[in-house]
């Protein structure tokens, strides 16, 4: 074997070890400003969350919960219901449509039609919320006539929800091992029976969980509902057009600026229960996710 260059073995090590050394300075920067950058967002999450809670805690009390608002004074029944109305009958409108589109997009990607609807997902999934409700205000309250109402509250809702309930669902529906599907079709089944006996129902907690987080950011939106629902004091009366409704978030964008003490009481109230249900929610998401819950080892099985 031939004997190494003796050039080689002459070379100082003084440049390799200071090419170490700037790796090591280098990383423990990036990982400084990783950790103050953390430790700012969380110290700012904090402080949020703490004057939301001390304050909101302050302000809720039984009347708030139980009766209608009154000028800048009185309760929230009005707003919580029509949170309700609003975030669930956007859902609901949003579910159909995206659970289809979720299934086309994870088992028949096949041709043109998947690429553009994939593209037109993602598109309006950074539509600004605003966009969404000022064009509900232009096509629903204006020239279809409906006017503030529910139902064009809970279109504009379902119009935010969609991307985020097809995406989930096309995600969820993937994760179901192929030899699933193999063995169905190999029993004979036609594809709609795979697809509504084999997949769906595997990839179920997956869904609900992009239905659970469409349906947090829902109960979070105001700009939209500011243009198609409105704002009324009065419970809902059942009529889906030509009544606006109440909403927490309006109370939260509206009362906080009034210079009552009565107004900012119910804007922290309107505060705590938009964040409790937004935490009710995420748990929930997160428990549909979660591999060692019940559920999810009963949908395996």
């Amino acid at each position: 074997m031939a004997s190494l260059n003796p050039a080689l073995s002459t070379l100082p090590l003084a440049a390799p070890r200071r090419r170490a050394w700037r790796r090591r300075i280098f990383d423990a920067c990036g990982w400084g400003l990783c950790g103050l950058a953390f430790l700012c967002l969380g110290a700012a999450t904090v402080w949020i969350l703490a004057t939301v809670v001390l304050h909101g805690l302050g302000a809720l009390n039984w009347k708030m919960i139980t009766q209608g608002t009154v000028g800048t004074g009185g309760g929230l029944m009005n707003a919580i219901e029509g949170t309700l109305i609003l975030a669930l009958g956007g859902i609901a409108l949003a579910l159909p449509p995206g659970l289809a589109a979720g299934i086309y997009l994870a088992e028949f990607d096949t041709g043109w039609l998947a690429p553009v609807i994939r593209f037109f997902s993602d598109v309006l999934v950074g539509v600004p919320s605003i966009v969404i409700g000022y064009f509900g205000y232009v096509t629903l309250v204006e020239d279809l006539g409906w006017g503030f109402s529910a139902a064009a509250g809970g279109i504009a809702l379902a119009i935010i929800a969609l991307p985020y309930i097809t995406r989930g669902s096309e995600m969820a529906i993937r994760q179901v091992p192929r030899e699933m599907r193999d063995a169905a079709y190999a029993l004979g089944a036609s594809d709609s029976r795979v697809v509504m006996s084999i997949t769906v129902p595997l990839a179920l907690p997956g869904v609900l969980t992009g239905v659970l987080l469409a349906l947090a950011i829902a109960v979070g939106e105001t700009a939209p509902l500011l243009y198609t629902a409105g704002w009324s004091n009065f419970l809902w009366n059942g009529h889906l057009i030509q009544e606006p409704v109440g909403y927490l978030t309006y109370a939260i964008w509206a009362f906080i600026t009034e210079p009552f003490a009565s107004a900012h009481a119910l804007a922290y109230a309107a505060a705590l229960l938009v964040t409790g249900f937004v935490l009710v929610i995420s748990i929930f998401a997160r428990l549909a996710l979660d591999e060692n819950t019940g559920w999810r080892r009963r949908m395996r099985g």
